[in-house]
């Protein structure tokens, strides 16, 4: 047995001594004069030099877009005084002061009141509004046929599938121009005369002479009814606004659109009832002599065009439906399908929301082709902003003008629908981070 020596020592192995002092590196004094040495580890930083203006590339797009758009000015500047020259030298005047002239012809289907012995100007203002009429009204009939036929198109059933085939195929490889001549002159113009009338009921009427149709007029509880309507238009938007928060922030189902439309009813609804009298009395159209008096009344050529456009449009939109409803996965139906949704549910409350993301870009190009086609309105007797463009033509000889003020029409409305359009586009797209 080895004896240990006795006394106390370190159960450890010995360290050596650590003089008393900072742990850290000591470091240089720093003097209250600023001059301090530099760190290596962090280095001074360095003043940030401006760029120089003409190295700036924010600078150099903005002057490079101001100068393409000076030079393009430029231009039409030139080629406006070449052409102002050439037409003086033939004689001809040019300026658009025949506008105030007194245009001397007729029209069928004036949307405004109107006169021959009125201006150009209103002439072409009362074509103009009724380029609006038909495009307006073409866009929203080829839209809901267009809808009605795509979804058609996937429908389980053997008949629809096969009906709405054939719509689609006949109608997108026949020519439009054809169409119109077919629905103005064997589809309106084969109807029967007033007398005997084609009646579907509510006061309807289809005959030669146009389509005759009830028409509310404002009486004089309208101003009641309007305010009454305001203030459900406005507690409708504060309505949805807020449960939409709630519903983004919470995540409960608060029905946002339902309760607007609610709040927009009531509002109505409070306007006819604390009116002193009737808001709107119908005009019910009624045969009188050779024709129908009262109510609204859309002529053949009118009736025609408007046709023409929303069937011949709504075949590619029927085939744009499709295209986005295949577009979604079929793993989102059938999750739908096991949930225990109906397949109007489904198809409204699943594959639309997410197929609207692929149809409404190509919708766009539709309804720029229902505006742009109104233009077939000549050739079946309409008074559209070309017809009258034309008819303006013909009697002042001002062609520079009136192409112009077509031009311009039709450029107004492709941009004002493309707008609408992309506004949309952007609320139904996913946001990505």
């Amino acid at each position: 047995m080895t004896d240990t020596p006795a006394g106390p020592g370190p159960r450890h192995p010995a360290t050596p001594h650590r003089p008393e002092g900072p742990r850290h590196p000591a470091t240089p004094h720093r003097p209250e004069d600023g001059n301090r040495p530099e760190d290596p580890r962090h280095p001074p930083a360095r003043p940030r030099q401006r760029i120089p203006v003409w190295r700036d590339v924010r600078v150099l797009r903005a002057a490079g877009q101001v100068a393409f758009a000076a030079a393009l000015v430029a231009a039409g500047a030139l080629l406006y005084a070449n052409l102002s020259r050439n037409l003086r030298q033939l004689g001809v005047p040019v300026g658009f002061d025949f506008l105030a002239l007194e245009a001397g012809f007729a029209m069928g289907e004036p949307p405004i009141p109107y006169r021959p012995s009125d201006t150009y100007a209103r002439a072409f203002a009362a074509g103009v509004i009724n380029t609006l009429r038909v495009s307006g009204l073409g866009i929203l009939l080829a839209t809901v046929l267009g809808v009605a036929a795509g979804v058609g198109r996937l429908s389980s059933n053997w008949l629809v599938r096969q009906i709405t085939g054939a719509y689609v195929e006949m109608v997108r490889n026949t020519p439009l121009l054809l169409q119109l001549f077919v629905w103005a002159f064997a589809v309106f113009g084969r109807l029967p005369p007033p007398g005997q009338a084609i009646h579907l009921g509510a006061g309807i009427y289809f005959s030669n002479r146009g389509v005759f149709l009830p028409w509310p007029a404002p009486a004089a509880g309208f101003a009641a009814w309007a305010a009454g309507g305001l203030a459900g238009l406005a507690g409708a938007v504060i309505a949805y606004r807020r449960l939409l928060r709630v519903r983004l922030e919470t995540g409960r189902r608060t029905y946002p659109g339902l309760a607007a439309a609610a709040v927009l009813a009531a509002g109505l609804a409070a306007g006819w009832t604390l009116a002193p009298a009737p808001p709107f009395t119908v005009s019910v159209p009624t045969l009188a002599g050779f024709n129908f008096r009262g109510g609204a009344s859309l002529t053949v050529q009118f009736s025609a065009l408007t046709a023409g456009l929303a069937f011949y449009t709504g075949a590619f939109i029927a085939e744009v439906v499709r295209g986005g409803i295949q577009s979604v996965p079929r793993g989102q139906t059938e999750a739908a399908a096991a949930l225990g949704l109906r397949p109007s549910l489904i198809m409204r409350l699943v594959i639309l929301p997410q197929a609207l993301r692929v149809i409404v870009p190509p919708l766009t190009n539709q309804y720029l082709n229902v505006i742009k086609n109104s233009s077939l309105a000549v050739a079946v007797g309409f008074e559209d902003a070309f017809f009258v463009a034309r008819t303006v033509f013909n009697q002042t000889g001002r062609t520079f003008e009136t192409v112009a003020i077509v031009m311009a029409t039709y450029l107004a409305f492709s941009l004002l629908t493309s707008l609408l359009m992309n506004l949309y586009n952007r609320s139904v797209q996913l946001v990505e981070r």
